[in-house]
C-alpha cells in the first residue's frame, strides 16, 4: 500500500470516535452480512449504488477495496454503479489524487475507465455505469445505496441477497463554488472513514 494511502487510513481508524452511533449501527449490519460471507467462506461482493455512479458511489468502491487490504480481509470485492451512465466526476477524481490514490485512464473518451491505485498490485476499475452492467456480479451482492435519490426510486435491486442504506450529501452541490475541493474532500474522508470502520468489524 502506498504510504500516502497507509497513513490516511491509519488516521481514518484512530477517528472512529467522530462516527454517530445511529450509522455505526447501520455499518455494523453491513458488517454482518459480510462476516456471514466469510464464515461461508464465500466472496462477498459489495455494490455501492448511486443515481449517476459518478462521485459517491466511486467512493464507495474505492474505499472499500482499500480497507479490504488495509484490514487484510480476502474474497471481499468492492464494486459501484447507477440508475443511468454518466462519467466518473473528474472533481471526485481529484479529491481521490489529493487522499493520494494514482489515477490513470483515458480522459478523451465520454466514459472513460480509470485504474485507480493505491499500492504496488493494489487497483480498483472506475468507470460510470448501471448498476446490473455486465461488469458487476448480478445475483448474490450486497446493495450499498449512497445517496438518498437511488434510495427512493429504486426500490427494488435485481439480485441483490440484501441492501442497506448508507445515504451521503451530494458533493455536486458544491461544483463551481470555493468550497467544491473542501467539501469534495469532505466527502471523500467521511465514506473512507465509514467504510474503515464497518470493515475493521469485520476483521
Amino acid at each position: 500500500m502506498f504510504p500516502e494511502i497507509k497513513n490516511y487510513c491509519d488516521n481514518l481508524s484512530a477517528s472512529f470516535d467522530e462516527i454517530p452511533n445511529e450509522r455505526k449501527e447501520r455499518l455494523k449490519k453491513i458488517a454482518d452480512s459480510i462476516a456471514a460471507k466469510q464464515q461461508q467462506q464465500q466472496p462477498a461482493h459489495l455494490v455501492y449504488i448511486c443515481t449517476h455512479n459518478s462521485r459517491r458511489s466511486h467512493f464507495g468502491q474505492v474505499w472499500a477495496a482499500v480497507a479490504a487490504a488495509y484490514y487484510g480481509l480476502e474474497n471481499i470485492h468492492a464494486h459501484s454503479g447507477g440508475m443511468e451512465v454518466t462519467a466518473f466526476n473528474p472533481n471526485a477524481i481529484n479529491a481521490l489524487k489529493r487522499a493520494g490514490f494514482q489515477i490513470s485512464g483515458g480522459a478523451s473518451q465520454k466514459n472513460p475507465h480509470y485504474k485507480v491505485e493505491f499500492g504496488e498490485g493494489l487497483h480498483t476499475l472506475c468507470f460510470s455505469k448501471v448498476y446490473d452492467d455486465p461488469a458487476n456480479p448480478q445475483i448474490e451482492f450486497a446493495a450499498i445505496m449512497v445517496c438518498s435519490d437511488a434510495e427512493e426510486n429504486c426500490p427494488f435491486v435485481a439480485g441483490a441477497e440484501a441492501r442497506f442504506s448508507t445515504t451521503y450529501d451530494d458533493p455536486k452541490d458544491f461544483d463551481d463554488t470555493p468550497q467544491q475541493d473542501a467539501k469534495y474532500d469532505e466527502r471523500c474522508r467521511q465514506i473512507g472513514l465509514e467504510t474503515l470502520y464497518l470493515l475493521s468489524l469485520v476483521k
